[in-house]
């Protein structure tokens, strides 16, 4: 086979070595150790330029709502926040770490499910705008306070997504309020004195076709017509969650971001003309497209081994660092970072370092002959990598860095073992 080829110019071979936004990934692993997780600034800003300017093209009152649990790293907030993003938030956690970034308010849009009520009343602190998820969680809000503007997760009875566990509507999901409960939802929140109300769906995570957001979009244009007609409500924005995928495989082709914005806007703006909707703002609320493949993960080769039926790559990156691939069976592009110009002529397993029999990497990957030492670069790891990462047998976890045209930057310290007893305390008893 051919040497490596990589997916877009911020990934570079320079003499057979991988360099991201500028930067040796060699000369990461050297100063930082591994595993590391790397970010390229410019990607970051770019991917979301890209998304924005199209999406404009069609319609002027747009929002971009970044999904913040895709990556949480401030860094990552606060190159949004600069770039004019608004915010999506699941948990008290996000709005916490979004003020940190120096987002406002105003700019964030909190959607959590089986919310408590001490999380209620940080939110309602906060002052963001709450999404709510269940009529006993609009009922308990209400009671609480009356705010100025609230938004409803309806649940548009279409679901898609890469694996089961990331489709978040249709009958099985716990999300949402369903459309026979929605007029009623919209009702209470009248009555009590809401003066702005917003409407939300999110359908699922890693989709890379345009049709179910079409026919999720239609049934919530639908409910929408359905709530105007009856309490005469006017949406301040519709907003149509997150979902859009990249490409992981080798034969998966990318979101045709045009096709999605001339089709996703021509059908808003024909239904909200039908339906006498006024202009409300069209609202997404993408995560894994922004920051996915401006991230990697670098993890250095520390055995190899071989059994009368498998070649193992042993490195030292486990689930407790990248949890896709077990928990989603999930497949990420894996390149050698200093073997970019070899052949790819061997197939590996690549095993990480926990004690478990499903912690693998990558499974049957065509590489390079692999030496130990040799440094492997996972990629598409912007997304879900650092913010689903764990300190599972006792690992502490890895250092975060930010690069930039050349120049890098620690954004996250990498933990110590005294980070592993953080928090924890012996019964006197015990002693």
């Amino acid at each position: 086979m051919s040497p490596t080829t990589l997916p877009h110019n911020y990934l570079e071979n320079k003499s057979g070595v991988l360099y991201i936004d500028g930067v040796s990934t060699i000369k990461l692993a050297e100063i930082f150790d591994t595993p590391l997780y790397v970010l390229s600034e410019n990607r970051i800003r770019e991917n979301f330029r890209r998304l924005r300017e199209t999406l404009l093209k069609h319609y002027e009152k747009i929002r971009i709502y970044y999904s913040a649990k895709a990556n949480t790293s401030l860094a990552v907030l606060k190159i949004l926040e600069s770039e004019g993003s608004y915010l999506d938030a699941v948990s008290p956690g996000e709005v916490f770490l979004a003020f940190k970034a120096g987002f406002q308010p105003e700019r964030i849009l909190f959607t959590g499910t089986s919310v408590r009520d001490d999380e209620l009343k940080f939110l309602i602190d906060s002052n963001v705008t709450i999404n709510i998820d269940s009529l006993s969680q609009l009922k308990r809000l209400l009671k609480l306070h009356i705010p100025e503007k609230l938004s409803i997760r309806v649940n548009p009875e279409v679901g898609a997504g890469h694996h089961e566990h990331v489709i978040t509507a249709g009958k099985n999901s716990k999300f949402g309020i369903w459309e026979a409960d929605v007029l009623e939802a919209y009702r209470m929140a009248k009555n009590a004195g809401v003066k702005q109300l917003g409407i939300h769906m999110h359908i699922g995570s890693g989709i890379l076709t345009i049709k179910p957001f079409l026919l999720a979009a239609k049934k919530l244009l639908e409910i929408a017509c359905k709530i105007h007609e009856k309490l005469g409500i006017n949406f301040e924005f519709i907003d149509f969650g997150g979902g859009l995928g990249v490409p992981y495989k080798p034969d998966e082709k990318p979101l045709d971001v045009e096709r999605f914005a001339e089709r996703m806007l021509n059908l808003f703006k024909d239904k909200i003309k039908e339906y006498d909707l006024g202009k409300p703002f069209f609202c997404i609320e993408p995560g894994r497209f922004i920051v996915c493949d401006a991230g990697i993960l670098l993890t250095r080769v520390n055995t190899l081994k071989v059994t009368p039926f498998k070649k193992f790559i042993g490195v030292d990156a486990g689930f407790n660092t990248l949890i896709r691939p077990v928990m989603y069976g999930s497949y990420h592009p894996i390149v050698v970072a200093n073997k970019l110009n070899a052949l790819e002529e061997e197939v590996y397993d690549v095993a990480g370092p926990l004690c478990e029999s499903g912690d693998i990497l990558a499974r049957d990957r065509l590489l390079p002959k692999i030496s130990e030492g040799d440094l492997l670069a996972i990629l598409n790891a912007g997304a879900y990598g650092f913010s689903m990462s764990s300190q599972y047998n006792s690992r502490p976890r890895c250092a975060e860095v930010l690069v930039r045209n050349g120049e890098y930057a620690l954004i996250r310290e990498k933990e110590k073992f005294e980070d592993l007893v953080r928090g924890q305390k012996i019964p006197q008893w015990l002693n």
